[in-house]
């Protein structure tokens, strides 16, 4: 069993995470709908986009962390990672999660962030700012909306599950597209999702309102806190071939137990 961070410093941890993930979410509302076109850039590719309310956010949730946390490391989406050389606890942090629903003005879009420590999440929440949505969890303590407990679903079967997906932003020659994988869930489940943020995805499957999510090519950011929420929230997450590397590896299952092998078995990234 991975080591667990003393109990009073997981809680501060968590704490000064949901403050830092409000406030980021507050800079993003103020920007919502009124982005200059000239803040919007491109990353990796045309559909991979980050803007103004992206960085600002950042800067923001890092300087709490820096202030209260000065001796963590810090791995961000844009502009912060703190070199990989010890084991010193390490914050995980997407100042926006769906960006692309953000600049097309879609309500699905979260702030992320997550403590690890030596190899395991330890902290982790996941704020939806347009649906005032903050989801928390701590290692051994439970998955919470709010201040209230949540749970995966019970869903048992494929053709009463809604599953939720994603597809990467680099499409091409070489690279797993997702595409056979759609299609082999198409015909036997409920219905398929695909809400544009693998965090609010992986929230939403720890509150049982999905019944599981699988993504290829994703980032350390996208994944750190989700996982962590459903695990708590009783839920499976393990790499698609059921290993531990769903942080790094670029691909991940996370449903409840009954249904994990079944989406599992499903799912390739070669």
């Amino acid at each position: 069993m991975a080591e667990l961070f003393p109990k009073a410093a997981a809680e501060r941890a968590l704490a000064v995470a949901i403050e830092a993930a409000e406030e980021a979410g507050g800079i993003l509302l103020q920007h919502f709908g009124k982005l200059d076109p000239a803040a919007i850039g491109t990353k990796s590719t045309p559909r991979d986009l980050v803007t103004a309310a992206d960085l600002e956010s950042e800067r923001a949730i890092v300087a709490r962390l820096r202030a209260a946390f000065p001796e963590h490391a810090i791995e961000a989406e844009e502009e912060v990672r703190d070199a990989h050389v010890d084991e010193r606890p390490r914050w995980f942090l997407d100042p926006l999660d769906g960006t692309v629903n953000f600049v097309h003005r879609l309500p699905v879009f979260a702030v992320s962030l997550a403590l690890w420590w030596r190899g395991a999440p330890q902290a982790a929440v996941v704020h939806v700012p347009l649906l005032r949505e903050t989801f928390s969890a701590r290692a051994g303590g439970g998955a919470f909306l709010g201040r209230e407990p949540i749970r995966v679903s019970t869903t048992a079967t494929l053709g009463d599950a809604i599953l939720a997906t994603g597809f990467p932003y680099r499409r091409g020659a070489g690279l797993a597209d997702n595409l056979d994988n759609v299609n082999r869930f198409y015909r036997d489940v409920r219905d398929l999702r695909r809400m544009g943020s693998a965090a609010v995805d992986l929230a939403y499957v720890a509150a049982g309102r999905l019944d599981g999510f699988w993504e290829l090519s994703l980032a350390p950011h996208d994944v750190a806190a989700g996982g962590l929420l459903v695990r708590e929230a009783g839920g499976v997450v393990h790499d698609a071939d059921g290993g531990e590397d769903w942080l790094r590896g670029g691909h991940i299952v996370a449903t409840n137990s009954a249904l994990f092998e079944a989406v599992r078995a499903r799912v390739t990234h070669g």
